[in-house]
């Protein structure tokens, strides 16, 4: 791409075809210049969301009590590695819970609590989590990025 920006810059018989646009050299320069510096980011990665009241340490015990890994290949949580349900490996990165709700920490305590209530039909049982140990429970999803 840099180069068909050089050629028609420096191209005098590009220039008289009247269907071919030529850039002068320093917009092209900026352009490219622009289109690498996008791709630059110093940034650490993204701190994962806070749920007010969790404790990620025992939300993983508490995956591990309700025997989540049942169904869900869980990573750090022991014997974790069942397939019916999703893998929760990137979980803190995904837009929604279910494919329907936005993936914030009120949502997913809710789901954790009661799916059915939330998504009629749905696979995942109604394992008798508390509000409280939801959000752990929370708090720990939302550390695998």
């Amino acid at each position: 791409m840099i180069a068909n920006f050089l050629v028609l810059y420096r191209s005098k018989s590009l220039s008289q075809d009247r269907n071919v646009r030529v850039f002068p050299l320093p917009i092209a320069v900026a352009a490219v210049l622009c289109a690498a510096l996008a791709g630059c980011d110093n940034r650490a990665e993204p701190v994962p969301l806070a749920v007010a009241g969790g404790d990620a340490a025992l939300g993983k015990r508490l995956m591990e009590q309700y025997q989540c890994g049942a169904c869900h290949a869980i990573p750090g949580v022991g014997a974790a590695t069942g397939s019916a349900g999703p893998p929760l490996d990137k979980f803190g990165r995904r837009s929604y819970i279910a494919g329907r709700f936005p993936n914030l920490p009120g949502p997913l305590a809710d789901w954790l609590v009661d799916p059915p209530a939330m998504k009629p039909g749905t696979t995942m049982p109604d394992a008798g989590v508390s509000t409280a140990e939801a959000r752990h429970m929370a708090a720990y999803l939302y550390t695998l990025r």
